[in-house]
């Protein structure tokens, strides 16, 4: 009997960008930061009171952040008081507004709430709500199954078990 092998099983996932990403973005708190910052909720303790973390959980996520270059710390002071820091979305955060925009739209169609959407992505400009879709470099807008991931110019072989 002749089995068919998918042809990704001939491929090694060591460097895979999934696998990359994930590290940075993949536990549970992550996420969770982000998404106060996105909303506009950039100080310390207001982040942690919002998202509900622990000091210690937040301070990890926010180094490790930082550290990726998704955020910056930027300086401010209340009067009477020693300077403390606001975090700020660098182009690289930025650039994660589609990923959690995703999150949003599937969390909704497939998670919903009776009452409706906590959250809607809106376009600042016009109030119309905003979605991600798949599109190809030449205009179209392919399904989930007519979009194949092929090995691209980093990929390498994989070792065949012995």
């Amino acid at each position: 009997m002749n089995e068919q092998v998918p042809e990704a099983m001939r491929w090694s996932t060591e460097n895979c960008t999934i696998s990359r990403t994930m590290r940075i973005l993949g536990d549970k708190w992550t996420f969770h930061v982000l998404r106060e910052i996105f909303v506009g909720v950039r100080r310390f303790e207001d982040i942690r009171a919002r998202a509900e973390l622990p000091r210690q959980v937040l301070t990890e996520r926010l180094a490790a952040l930082i550290e990726r270059g998704i955020i910056r710390r930027h300086p401010y002071r209340l009067p009477g008081q020693r300077e403390r820091y606001e975090y700020r979305l660098t182009q690289a955060g930025l650039d994660l507004y589609p990923v959690l925009v995703a999150l949003i739209q599937w969390g909704d169609q497939y998670l919903p709430l009776d009452d409706g959407p906590p959250i809607v992505p809106q376009h600042r400009g016009c109030g119309e709500e905003v979605s991600v879709v798949l599109q190809c470099a030449a205009g179209h807008e392919p399904t989930p199954r007519e979009v194949a991931i092929r090995p691209g110019p980093g990929a390498q072989p994989r070792a065949l078990a012995g």
